[in-house]
């Protein structure tokens, strides 16, 4: 989504510029040729990606053709960095004239800061989407420049916020985008929401997950849903996988517990407990980051049980104070990420001379 926008922009900016890359449907629609779809993109965790080695080897082999071939102007990197940090390291030995920017760095912020250095020497621009972002980068004697939320730019744009009155009686359920995140959360959450028979539970789909994938975890009554941010904006409370939907609901001001599945629960649970020594922040959803304050209740790892979800999400849905307090804090995160429409300043920087 957030690369969309940002080929629409670049393009606004030179008509005549030819963008490929890697990507989904969204970049194809904004004038974005593909090499590779997504899709063949999309695996985390050991056992997945060993599972699919061949297939994460064939990407990069596409990748580094594709450079070769249409030797650019600029290489945008967003997110993702085992696998970008690997095609800046090529390209900066194999076409040394062409610009590399990373526009939504990784969280080093978060943990593995020595990754701090490879990105700073690999690129030539870093645009962060977060106002902490040059500080940090700056302890370290680099330089990145913070050119505003593009999850902020895109709710702040819609049709949804229009939205007003009382809520509906509806528990919105957000599983994540990958499906192994599907599996182990959507049957915990939807056990958690069966606790309020009164209240309608939809459950948001992830783009480049078919339909038919979530069918034998619904039952009759609970709806799927491909209009997440509509959902979200009109649902009285929400249970979030941990990740940028995090903020997106936050942004969208609704209450919601973040949840996140990991193997063994037992081990992460231990690195939780040992967080002051293995990461930079408290936290794991980004509005708790962002703010330096729990906002939002995390039940991470073992903490993620249908007990504690369910006592979390009656209090979202039943005291008043809470959500009040809750609401509050949104708030004051919108005013903190700010108003600047990110990817138009990220494309005015790409499309800059050197």
């Amino acid at each position: 989504m957030h690369a969309a926008e940002l080929v629409t922009q670049i393009r606004q900016r030179d008509p005549e510029a030819r963008i490929t890359g890697l990507g989904g449907d969204r970049m194809a629609a904004a004038g974005c040729y593909l090499y590779q779809d997504y899709r063949k993109m999309a695996f985390n965790g050991f056992i997945s990606v060993m599972a699919h080695s061949r297939q994460i080897h064939e990407n990069f082999r596409i990748a580094r053709e594709a450079l070769l071939k249409e030797r650019p102007n600029a290489l945008i990197l967003i997110d993702y960095p085992s696998f970008n940090l690997q095609m800046a390291k090529f390209c900066r030995k194999h076409l040394p004239a062409t610009k590399i920017v990373y526009y939504i760095p990784p969280k080093v912020w978060a943990w593995k800061r020595r990754r701090v250095h490879a990105i700073a020497r690999l690129c030539d621009e870093v645009l962060g989407i977060f106002p902490f972002e040059p500080p940090f980068y700056a302890k370290y004697g680099y330089q990145c420049t913070y050119v505003g939320n593009p999850t902020a730019e895109e709710i702040n744009k819609g049709e949804w916020l229009k939205v007003n009155g009382e809520r509906e009686k509806l528990i919105a359920l957000l599983p994540g985008s990958r499906r192994t995140e599907i599996v182990s959360s959507l049957p915990r959450m939807l056990e958690a929401a069966h606790a309020f028979p009164e209240y309608r539970i939809v459950v948001t789909a992830a783009p480049g997950v078919e339909d038919a994938f979530y069918a034998p975890y619904l039952k009759q009554g609970e709806t799927l849903t491909r209009d997440t941010y509509a959902t979200v904006r009109s649902a009285r409370a929400a249970i979030v996988n941990s990740g940028t939907a995090t903020l997106e609901t936050a942004l969208l001001g609704c209450p919601q517990v973040v949840v996140y599945h990991a193997r063994p629960a037992w081990l992460i649970g231990l690195l939780r407990w040992a967080q002051p020594l293995l990461f930079t922040v408290r936290w794991f959803t980004l509005a708790n980051i962002i703010l330096d304050k729990e906002v939002i209740k995390e039940c991470i790892a073992n903490e993620f049980t249908v007990e504690k979800v369910r006592t979390e999400l009656g209090r979202l849905l039943t005291d008043e104070a809470y959500r009040k307090e809750m609401l509050a804090a949104y708030e004051h995160l919108s005013s903190v990420l700010g108003t600047s429409a990110a990817s138009a300043k990220a494309a005015e920087i790409i499309t800059s001379k050197p």
